[in-house]
């Protein structure tokens, strides 16, 4: 019997899912983040088991075969998913935390009922378009795509079991955190 919570935590791209994340981990020593697995090559800096899971395209098929992923899926011709086994022995020790699309998120659902799902909502619209603008790492084409895929997303935030609006940081972090407490 798992002693931790299953927490996913999925929402647009720059709403701020992974500083949420981060501040979320410092905060709370029993909570670990899971490690996903793909068939893509390491990038620069990138560590095994602390990164990712490096694995060979074979490797991950024989891994679908059998269960082994709660989700996953293929983007770019590589693919990439969640752990069953890593993230059952996490739990052992805590508190799991994926970050991870709406797609992924729903099928840890099924996988796992009792995973509880947390959507990062931003204020609106404009402020997520300012967000993604303010990185300053994007074209506008890309920008538009991504605000696509958030309508996409957001669409989805009713078969969530939290919606968190993220237009203050601290406040943001501390609903999840006592989301986490509640469950």
């Amino acid at each position: 019997m798992s002693k931790g919570k299953l927490l996913v935590i999925s929402g647009p791209s720059g709403v701020g899912k992974g500083t949420i994340v981060n501040l979320l981990l410092q905060r709370r020593p029993n909570a670990s983040l899971s490690v996903s697995c793909t068939t893509r090559a390491p990038r620069e800096g990138e560590k095994e088991g602390v990164s990712y899971f490096f694995l060979s395209k074979e490797k991950f098929k024989r891994m679908i075969d059998c269960g082994g992923f709660l989700e996953y899926s293929l983007h770019f011709e590589n693919f990439y998913g969640t752990p069953a086994e890593f993230v059952e022995k996490k739990l052992e020790e805590g508190d799991v935390i994926l970050e991870i699309d709406v797609d992924g998120a729903l099928n840890v659902k099924s996988a796992k009922p009792d995973a509880v799902l947390v959507m990062i909502a931003p204020p609106d619209r404009q402020e997520l378009y300012r967000r993604l603008k303010g990185r300053g790492t994007e074209e506008e084409e890309v920008i538009s795509r991504r605000l696509a895929r958030a309508d996409y997303e957001l669409g989805k935030s009713e078969l969530y079991d939290y919606v968190i609006v993220n237009d203050d940081l601290e406040t943001a972090v501390g609903q999840v955190e006592h989301i986490l407490e509640k469950e």
